[in-house]
């Protein structure tokens, strides 16, 4: 059985634009930096053909990776969703009991997690241990960093 991974439309949309631009940007170009460094001579002592080779082999693997994901990619419109307690796309205002600090996190599918922007992939221990959650409920969250306890202020959707 094939494993959905879950994502949310911008997430599809920015990789199958990474997809489209290795396919019809990248990969021409390091075709046509290869064929240069081969005019060069001698291959074995040639950094510029070593160089695009590898840059092929890393363009090659990603479109790869990029094609997989996007063919077992489960879009979900979250837009559409409402409710209460705290599912896949949800954003969720959170208060760190000990610190006070409050933040803001969209739980999205793990390709296109951004903690710096505050997209959290469902697979992280704090979106595992919010997931079912309502506002007003406290959650323990096992990190790497130990122990985190934080309450659940808002749970909304769009």
């Amino acid at each position: 059985m094939i494993e959905k991974i879950p994502m949310t439309p911008e997430g599809h949309s920015r990789l199958s634009a990474e997809l489209k631009r290795l396919k019809n940007e990248e990969r021409p170009a390091v075709i046509r930096a290869i064929a240069a460094a081969r005019e060069h001579g001698d291959l074995s002592e040639n950094a510029e053909y070593h160089a695009a080779r590898e840059r092929q082999g890393f363009i090659e693997g990603r479109v790869m990776e990029l094609e997989d994901k996007l063919g077992r990619a489960e879009v979900i419109d979250v837009t559409s969703l409402s409710g209460s307690k705290v599912v896949f796309g949800a954003k969720v205002k959170l208060v760190d009991e000990e610190s006070d600090e409050e933040v803001l996190y969209q739980i999205v599918g793990p390709e296109e997690s951004d903690i710096e922007k505050g997209l959290l992939s469902i697979q992280s221990p704090v979106a595992r241990a919010l997931l079912g959650k309502e506002a007003g409920e406290s959650v323990e969250v096992h990190t790497p960093r130990g122990v985190r306890y934080f309450e659940v202020l808002e749970v909304g959707f769009g």
